[in-house]
């Protein structure tokens, strides 16, 4: 019985961890070609890509709060906009408004929401500055860090880090700067976390 019971888990069991072991380039995440300097070298950093318009972000919004609900201390998560397109731009702007003012914890999951399941447009400085009025930001307040230094400058970091990250779309995952886990990489969506969580064990191998 319970060799029969032990078969019934390594035949369960084996499988999962042939799959984690066959993670490699091309097959669960790509190699970034020139790593990218991390904001700390104690941590592993893990930077989500997103757009507020992109549906396929949306969808795996769900996801990721489930997955950054309660990390490691050694695990560090951001988000990073990116603007592929000119009608990205006020949707990033509007992050970094946010990150800036602290409200990101009121306004993230609540912009996703407005735009995918309320339909509100939201690409525009005016429209932004109503939306965010609903979260205690005022109108000037909202409309002066939307035009800031501090926000462009953002704008123009993130841009040179996501060129060298080489990526092209939206969702990506970045982990510790060497590592880009995509939904065509990882054969789904719903397994981006798990190539994550794989190369974040291989990092912490090498701290």
């Amino acid at each position: 019985m319970k060799k029969l019971f032990l078969s019934f888990v390594l035949a369960f069991v084996l499988p999962s961890l042939a799959i984690a072991a066959d993670y490699s380039p091309g097959n669960g995440y790509t190699l970034i070609k020139s790593p990218v300097r991390t904001a700390s070298p104690d941590k592993i950093e893990v930077i989500e890509i997103f757009w507020y318009g992109c549906p396929h972000c949306f969808s795996l919004e769900p996801l990721t709060e489930a997955w950054s609900a309660d990390l490691p201390e050694d695990v560090d998560f951001k988000f990073t906009p990116a603007v592929f397109g000119r009608n990205w731009l006020a949707h990033a702007k509007a992050y970094h408004v946010a990150d800036i003012l602290n409200v990101l914890d009121k306004t993230h999951s609540a912009l996703f929401n407005a735009i995918h399941l309320d339909k509100r447009r939201l690409n525009s400085e005016d429209d932004l500055a109503e939306f965010f009025a609903q979260y205690g930001v005022s109108e000037d307040e909202f409309k002066k860090q939307y035009n800031s230094f501090a926000v462009n400058s953002r704008l123009k970091q993130a841009d040179a880090k996501i060129r060298a990250y080489g990526a092209r779309g939206v969702p990506g995952l970045i982990v510790n700067g060497k590592y880009l886990v995509t939904a065509e990489t990882a054969n789904g969506s719903n397994n981006i976390y798990n190539v994550v969580d794989y190369l974040i064990e291989q990092e912490r191998k090498t701290m």
